[in-house]
């Protein structure tokens, strides 16, 4: 979701709500949006998403699986519908939405995504969630910085990653813009930017080490 996908944008830039989504949204709801390749999808993706739901007080957290990371090749990635279905079996929490919207959107980045999602459901305060090891390369996404201003941000800790993404060039930039994590429940009221580091039990499952895992076993 950091990520580039199709390079159909018309959908967004000119029918924000032409396109049925499949989820509904009410203004008011507090919505965390929790993108990646989720490839696969593993028990530490959903201590991330569970721990921002409960931490910021979230009404929904949807997973927004992405058609390809431009930071890895393309052979690395498994098909859209083989990851789709891998979030969907580990997203089991109440509030939680596994959607292929930024395929279907034509969306090329996060910040596309982000601004056709707050069009078409104005009124919801958007928050956009992440692990430490994404803030740690934050600054090579599309856009950024203007990320930062469009959406309040989460950051929840992982593990081996989270001092060093602590200083991350991104958490650098907007280091006084950071919240106490004490203030996390207001977060998706707040105006931007806005983000806050949550610490929290690490779970040490990766999807690099699924992969490997799974490749070894093949062999």
């Amino acid at each position: 979701m950091w990520f580039a996908g199709p390079a159909r944008r018309a959908p967004i830039a000119g029918h924000p709500r032409a396109l049925r989504l499949g989820f509904a949204l009410r203004p008011g709801m507090k919505v965390g949006l929790y993108g990646g390749s989720f490839n696969p999808a593993h028990d530490g993706h959903a201590h991330v998403a569970e721990t921002a739901k409960r931490r910021l007080g979230l009404d929904r957290v949807i997973w927004l699986v992405s058609p390809q990371n431009p930071l890895k090749a393309r052979h690395e990635t498994a098909d859209l519908a083989h990851r789709i279905a891998g979030a969907r079996a580990i997203a089991q929490g109440p509030g939680m939405i596994v959607t292929e919207i930024e395929s279907r959107l034509g969306s090329a980045y996060t910040i596309d995504t982000i601004r056709a999602l707050k069009a078409r459901h104005p009124g919801v305060h958007f928050v956009w969630i992440m692990g430490a090891d994404s803030l740690a390369s934050f600054h090579r996404w599309k856009g950024w910085t203007q990320i930062m201003h469009e959406v309040p941000m989460a950051v929840v800790s992982r593990p081996w990653i989270s001092l060093k993404s602590r200083f991350s060039p991104a958490a650098q930039r907007f280091a006084r813009y950071r919240h106490p994590s004490q203030a996390a429940s207001r977060l998706a009221g707040s105006p931007t930017p806005a983000w806050v580091f949550l610490f929290g039990r690490f779970n040490f499952q990766s999807s690099t080490a699924l992969r490997e895992r799974l490749r070894r076993s093949a062999a």
